[in-house]
């Protein structure tokens, strides 16, 4: 059993997280924001620690570290990835300094395994998968913090010979994720019979379920022998448009309407090659993804038809 810290855990992959630590039998301490929506850990408060923690407060940080004493800390915390997250300065605040923050009361106490997420727009638009060593190209303030805080984490590892590990991940869905993302409206839409605001039918991602992902840090904490900063692309390999995510979601719903493309404006980030390199994850830590988009998708139907209640708290939020 380890004794474990996850951050943001009241977000998407930070409450799955905390989920399987849970069910590993591990010592979990959240560090919640005081501000935070637990309707994600539904079922988890009674069986974790949590502790209200601004983690731009350094002196605050310092001193919870110092009392929990982690062996394992993931640092799941960050603003910017949803599109109503426009404030850049706090993007600097949650992205950067609070990594600082974060990484610096970690190595006050000691650890044995710092895992750090970061995303697939440090890179930018690529035409090809890139590996973890290419050139980061940000292309939004979201992905310059996030950048910025991958080399801060790999100069860290690498000053101080620890383990500090950072896990770049594409598309993740599933369980718990943000309503207003798209894999959890189409499951809402599609069950009424209906689609909804579409985009480019062009638009690529690299799609990846949470329970792989949740599998990618629980290796990236326990491998041994990892390289002090190593960066890890987190995603299939294979990419998906967004027009073969609907024929997907068609067949598995049963949905005889068709979507209106380009009702919804495209993003700034959108692209039509977006990919993961995984080859140094399998490699490095035995990781590959386990669902394609099909199977994914599926067992996210699955999992939201078992939870009609919170299947109409979704509903509201897309309402």
């Amino acid at each position: 059993m380890k004794r474990v810290v996850v951050t943001g855990s009241a977000g998407f992959v930070g409450a799955n997280l905390v989920r399987r630590l849970v069910q590993d039998g591990h010592d979990v301490h959240q560090f919640l924001h005081p501000e935070s929506d637990l309707w994600r850990l539904e079922g988890l408060v009674d069986d974790t620690t949590l502790h209200r923690v601004d983690l731009e407060d350094r002196d605050r940080v310092t001193q919870t570290m110092a009392h929990v004493r982690p062996d394992w800390v993931f640092h799941a915390a960050a603003h910017g990835a949803y599109p109503f997250q426009t404030d850049f300065r706090k993007m600097i605040a949650t992205n950067l300094v609070a990594t600082v923050n974060l990484v610096e009361a970690a190595l006050a106490t000691g650890f044995e395994s710092f895992i750090h997420t970061g995303t697939s727009s440090e890179y930018g638009v690529k035409d090809h998968g890139p590996a973890e060593d290419v050139l980061p190209e940000p292309n939004s303030h979201y992905a310059v913090t996030k950048a910025s805080a991958t080399l801060y984490c790999r100069y860290a590892a690498q000053a101080h010979g620890v383990g500090i590990r950072v896990l770049r991940l594409y598309s993740v869905y599933g369980p718990w994720e943000e309503p207003t993302r798209l894999m959890p409206k189409l499951v809402v839409r599609g069950l009424q019979g209906g689609w909804p605001p579409m985009a480019n039918p062009n638009t690529a991602r690299d799609y990846v379920h949470t329970d792989d992902v949740i599998d990618a840090y629980m290796a990236a904490a326990s491998v041994p022998d990892q390289d002090p900063g190593v960066v890890y692309n987190i995603g299939t390999g294979v990419q998906t448009s967004l027009q073969e995510v609907t024929e997907i979601a068609r067949q598995e719903l049963s949905i005889n309407a068709e979507p209106e493309w380009g009702s919804m404006p495209d993003r700034i980030w959108d692209a039509g090659v977006w990919v993961a390199d995984p080859a140094v994850a399998l490699k490095r830590l035995g990781w590959s993804a386990r669902h394609d988009v099909t199977t994914g998708f599926s067992a996210f139907v699955t999992w939201m038809r078992d939870r009609p209640e919170l299947l109409r708290c979704y509903e509201r939020v897309d309402g």
